[in-house]
């Protein structure tokens, strides 16, 4: 495989990633995830990544019509297929993740020269570097808070409610993937070694009870970990595109 035929599946692979987490992160509400067995939200969502794998090719319409088809019958499985307690776990969103991602690189293989066939063809080379970053920062913030929720419900329930600000941890996480992000890119990972422990001196320190502890410890390793795990994969992607900042 030549370099001339790697650079524009990136591109495709790059274009359709960017649509894919800007449709299930950022244009996917709540309200859609809790309503998805409903055949017309569902048919929405896919709507949307229709239309912006369609904007985010250029036009190329050809490409995103079998993603869309792919997305949908994905989620069917999740949705119609897996019994209610397997649904809403971490296995069951890193299964579905990894299917979008397989069918994504599938269309880039057999349509390379899709990007080079739309509206964006003479600035696909310049796009590819900020959509891969803008495509990391989504799924490290955003998608990372949804993983990391997933893994923290199944303790949820033995914990005492506790007397905090509303969404306060939601919040917290986020800034936290935020900033593990910027450091890593900034080349500056050892700043995160700071993060940690000033996050352990002020949020543990309000902790009364080993199991409110402990679950604090569990939320904390796990985003640390998303991000660094999201962070550096882009970086890696970066460089195999030529734009490593």
């Amino acid at each position: 495989m030549t370099l001339a035929l790697t650079q524009p599946m990136l591109q495709v692979f790059t274009a359709l990633l960017l649509a894919h987490v800007l449709a299930d992160f950022v244009f996917q509400t709540g309200w859609m995830v809790r309503h998805k067995r409903n055949a017309f939200v569902l048919l929405l969502h896919i709507a949307i990544v229709f239309g912006l794998s369609v904007a985010a090719l250029g036009g190329v319409w050809e490409v995103a019509l079998p993603i869309a088809f792919a997305h949908l019958v994905i989620d069917m499985t999740k949705v119609y297929l897996l019994p209610a307690r397997a649904r809403d776990t971490l296995a069951a969103f890193l299964w579905d993740q990894a299917a979008h991602l397989a069918t994504l690189a599938a269309a880039a293989i057999a349509w390379p020269g899709a990007m080079a066939q739309g509206l964006l063809a003479p600035y696909a080379a310049d796009l590819t570097a900020p959509a891969l970053i803008l495509s990391g920062f989504v799924l490290t913030v955003l998608a990372g808070g949804f993983a990391v929720g997933l893994l923290a419900s199944r303790f949820a329930t033995q914990m005492e409610p506790q007397d905090s600000l509303p969404d306060a941890g939601r919040i917290i996480g986020q800034l936290e993937r935020t900033l593990i992000f910027l450091l890593v890119f900034l080349g500056q990972p050892a700043g995160i070694g700071f993060l940690i422990a000033a996050k352990s001196v002020l949020r543990f320190d309000t902790v009364a009870h080993q199991r409110a502890g402990e679950y604090v410890i569990i939320g904390t390793l796990a985003s640390f970990t998303w991000a660094l795990a999201i962070s550096y994969a882009t970086l890696a992607l970066l460089e195999i595109a030529g734009g490593t900042p």
